[in-house]
């Protein structure tokens, strides 16, 4: 509506308690004199840290909520720098869709949800943890990229950057689906099927008759019923033929065992890990499954080992792992099918007692003859159940914070789990470690998203003027297009320079002069450093990602990299401070 500010006012009992101005544009900044620590509000974002973060409903700013407020259509882009609290409009915006949005109601009453929060890394989720749970929202399924596939837990960190870049792109991804679809080919040769009432020729029109009975989307290795299913139909209808009772044609035919020999070889159980390792194992393979790559690169790829995972596979095993579905589903079915026919029939025999002893003059008991009674009394919850994997989806709604850091390959897995397409973006350009060159809507486009929305956050609430002041030129001299916002309090303190042998003088003085809030120590994990403190953590700079804390000391910070991955890295590091920044520089 054109208006550069509105002042906001406080008040309790009749009093006005408090008043602060929420501005709209930059030039609303100006000589605006509500914004500094006279306010109650601006002072709070200031007060002591804990290890998690806390519910911010009571500070939520108008630029922050016009974004929680958004519609869950399509992928929205929150862009904003360090301090703008893009992690908070995150969480209070995922509450906000599952309270508005009848799509991301819980399911079934089971607490689970159709909202998937992704994070970076763990000290990240345990951070945020009370968040949701404090605005009553305790069924998000939260999880790192790691997490959505079992081998990320262990997965080394891939040094390689042309292996991750080759490995990363979405072609690598399809190369997945060519890797099944070798294994899904009907065989080219007839044969015949022996049975103790006829010889049956099955041929290679049969075959492949019985491989389009699996339904489009079926996981490989869950399809195989459907396809021997097939098979068994096709043969026993031969068999009528030659007059076979209806009762025996498929019992002799499924217990061949020549027929299911060939039926293993034709449509074969596979692990996925096994398939993903075969691309880096046999070179042939690679180049059916990923014929865009040259000779070179697929020589680049090939490794003695080829199970010793790294980041870079866990997308390409995610991909498998979905595409081939469950080895022992089939198994766990017809498990389940045999269980819940002996519960029948034994519950036929409890019902022909019960009726036999039925002396009564109306004949109750007869009413048990009934399927609908019959099926009524088996429990079916006796039955083992499957254990789903909560995080294979499908979720109505995604939310993925610091976005910027993901490949195509590792947007591919959330896709895979989020049919929709709805997705909560979270991220800063500036912040990516390995470079952000494009735009936004050019990286999702590039991954299949079409409907985006940019919002943007320029306001930094959280790092005080005097830690941006120096942050600023670190980022801006390899980036200078940075998105960094305007930090609206000071805090007083300068930021200490010093030498590492000055760091058990700032934690110890600190420590005595507060009583609570938290600090961490940034460096790289090659440095030795002793610091047994409580309140006081120890993280590297891509682990200290997306947290905060009272004070931050900065060990060695050119020792973090060259480039923009250093800068980004110092950049990320400075801005974790909500009150005081000590950089001390190691010792030559």
């Amino acid at each position: 509506m054109g208006l550069e500010s509105r002042r906001r006012y406080r008040w309790t009992r009749g009093r006005v308690t408090d008043y602060w101005d929420e501005v709209f544009t930059p030039d609303g900044m100006a000589g605006n004199a509500a914004l500094d620590d006279q306010s109650a509000f601006i002072a709070s974002l200031g007060s002591s840290r804990s290890p998690r973060m806390r519910d911010v409903l009571g500070t939520i700013q108008a630029d922050q909520d016009r974004i929680i407020r958004a519609g869950s259509r399509g992928a929205l882009v929150v862009d904003g720098g360090p301090g703008t609290g893009k992690t908070v409009v995150a969480l209070h915006r995922t509450a906000y869709l599952l309270y508005s949005d009848p799509r991301l109601s819980h399911r079934n009453n089971h607490r689970r949800s159709d909202v998937l929060f992704v994070g970076p890394h763990q000290p990240y989720l345990a951070y945020v943890a009370d968040v949701l749970p404090s605005l009553g929202e305790e069924g998000v399924q939260t999880c790192t990229l790691r997490d959505l596939v079992p081998e990320g837990a262990a997965a080394a960190v891939e040094r390689d950057p042309e292996v991750t870049r080759l490995k990363s792109s979405v072609e690598m991804v399809k190369a997945i689906e060519r890797g099944v679809r070798f294994y899904e080919e009907p065989p080219a040769e007839g044969m015949e099927v022996e049975t103790p009432y006829a010889d049956i020729w099955l041929g290679s029109d049969d075959w492949a008759e019985a491989f389009d009975a699996a339904e489009p989307g079926t996981p490989h290795n869950e399809a195989r019923d459907d396809v021997w299913d097939a098979l068994l139909a096709i043969l026993a209808d031969k068999l009528e033929e030659h007059d076979v009772p209806e009762g025996l044609r498929r019992r002799s035919l499924s217990q061949s065992a020549e027929l299911q020999s060939a039926f293993n070889r034709a449509w074969p159980l596979l692990d996925y890990a096994a398939l993903v390792a075969d691309l880096w194992r046999v070179p042939a393979y690679l180049q059916l499954c990923a014929p865009h790559l040259l000779d070179g690169e697929r020589a680049m790829l090939r490794r003695e080992n080829p199970e010793a995972w790294t980041t870079a596979d866990l997308p390409l095993l995610d991909a498998a792992r979905l595409r081939l579905g469950d080895p022992e589903a089939s198994m766990r079915r017809r498990r389940r099918a045999a269980t819940l026919a002996a519960e029948r029939e034994l519950m036929d025999r409890v019902v022909d007692d019960l009726i036999a002893a039925d002396d009564s003059e109306n004949l109750e008991m007869y009413m048990l003859r009934g399927d609908d009674m019959r099926d009524k009394l088996v429990d079916e919850d006796a039955v083992e159940p499957v254990d789903p994997d909560v995080l294979a989806g499908p979720f109505a709604h995604i939310v993925v914070d610091e976005a910027q850091e993901l490949t195509d390959a590792e947007w591919r897995m959330l896709l895979l789990r989020c049919p929709s397409k709805s997705f909560t973006v979270v991220g800063d350009r500036a912040q990516a470690r390995h470079g952000f060159t494009e735009s936004w809507n050019e990286r999702l486009h590039r991954v299949d998203m079409d409907n985006v929305a940019l919002a943007g956050l320029s306001i930094n609430y959280r790092t005080p003027e005097e830690v941006m002041v120096e942050a600023e030129p670190v980022i801006r001299a390899a980036l200078p297009d940075a998105n960094v916002p305007t930090s609206v309090r000071s805090s007083g303190i300068p930021v200490v320079h010093g030498a590492e042998q000055d760091l058990d003088a700032i934690l110890d003085t600190w420590l005595e002069a507060n009583s609570e809030g938290t600090a961490c120590v940034i460096s790289q994990p090659a440095l030795d450093l002793d610091i047994q403190r409580d309140r006081v953590s120890r993280l590297t700079p891509e682990l200290a990602k997306g947290l905060e804390f009272d004070l931050v000391v900065l060990i060695d910070p050119d020792g973090f990299g060259t480039g923009v991955e250093g800068a980004v890295d110092r950049y990320v590091a400075m801005t974790r401070a909500t009150q005081e920044l000590a950089i001390l520089t190691s010792a030559p």
